[in-house]
């Protein structure tokens, strides 16, 4: 019954309206499994893993990990606080979710919600215990954190993928492409302009001689200085690709790559971050003068048109948003 109110009509999907329009005389029950009922998601989201996978799953398939916004008032439910949600464009009162979603061809699949707590709620045991957090929830854990242990859930379960794609929200974590790196897989993600590169041949070397006074030096030395990426490819040539056909026609615009090195190793003593992994810096210069950037660790010889349709393949997961649900029990929820 509640499945139905949520896929069937009307804009109010709380408990309250919805089992009114599917369930007059159950709203008592429908209340007390939304609300108060325990049951184990993991024997549910494994049959979902497991179709998905027969449905879109391949070395073909990317996995898209993104932000889904529920808008909501009130201090009571677990979650909501001022933050950023991209359906309304602007910082405002909501619950925020981690998605994977899995996709190929553009037919996406959501294999996995997490609700992410914001610090006001985890530095407050009481208020979190009131509003119903398991006590293994109550440690304060980053999206990208949130977005490793669900991927790990996924691969547990058989889900394969080849590609894993995220905007500069978790682009901008360098422990979340190490992680990603270090499990092996293919990744493309949005960073900021202000993110620093090296060029490809960039060495590192110990200061010499010894300095007769102080500490000796611990850190070694760049050959050349780390530079923002959009100095990086401001003279690059750019090349216009099309990358699918969309409802109003083809898809296009200019992009640029450069093979770099990331700026995202251990720190020296001035702060800096020494060169970390190897990658590709992709540059997209869309049609109304907006500049975006990406890294990508696909492998060197990676044709420019390839990258550009790995990093565009992301926004297949805008067509498989979960509808904003008041009320919505979000710890590990699955559509």
């Amino acid at each position: 019954m509640y499945v139905r109110g949520l896929l069937g009509p009307g804009d109010r999907k709380s408990v309250e309206p919805l089992a009114a329009r599917v369930a007059p005389d159950d709203y008592a029950q429908v209340h007390h499994f939304v609300c108060a009922s325990c049951w184990d998601p993991a024997p549910l989201e494994r049959v979902l893993a497991a179709r998905a996978q027969a449905m879109v799953g391949g070395r073909d398939a990317v996995l898209i990990v993104d932000d889904t916004a529920l808008l909501k008032q009130g201090r009571r439910s677990a979650g909501v606080a001022r933050q950023y949600a991209g359906a309304a464009g602007k910082t405002t009162n909501c619950q925020t979710l981690v998605s994977l979603t899995l996709a190929h061809d553009e037919v996406p699949v959501c294999v996995a919600l997490r609700l992410f707590l914001p610090a006001e709620w985890t530095e407050d045991p009481g208020r979190c215990r009131a509003a119903g957090v398991p006590e293994e929830r109550l440690a304060y854990r980053t999206k990208p954190e949130i977005a490793l242990e669900e991927l790990d859930r996924l691969c547990a379960a058989g889900v394969t993928f080849g590609c894993v794609l995220a905007d500069a929200g978790y682009g901008i974590s360098a422990t979340f492409r190490q992680a990603l790196s270090a499990r092996g897989l293919t990744w493309a993600v949005g960073i900021p302009r202000i993110q620093k590169v090296f060029p490809a041949d960039v060495t590192t070397h110990m200061p010499a001689p010894r300095p007769r006074q102080g500490r000796p030096r611990r850190h070694p030395l760049t050959s050349v200085a780390s530079t923002p990426v959009e100095a990086v490819l401001a003279a690059a040539r750019w090349r216009r690709l099309t990358w699918r056909t969309g409802t109003k026609g083809p898809l296009s615009a200019r992009f640029a790559a450069a093979r770099v090195v990331v700026a995202d190793g251990t720190q020296n003593a001035c702060g800096q971050h020494l060169p970390g992994e190897a990658a590709w810096l992709v540059g997209e210069w869309r049609d109304t003068g907006e500049q975006k950037y990406y890294l990508t660790n696909h492998p060197e010889r990676t044709p420019l048109r390839a990258l550009a349709a790995a990093i565009k393949a992301r926004w297949s997961c805008e067509h498989g948003r979960t509808p904003c649900v008041a009320g919505q029990p979000a710890w590990r929820t699955s559509s």
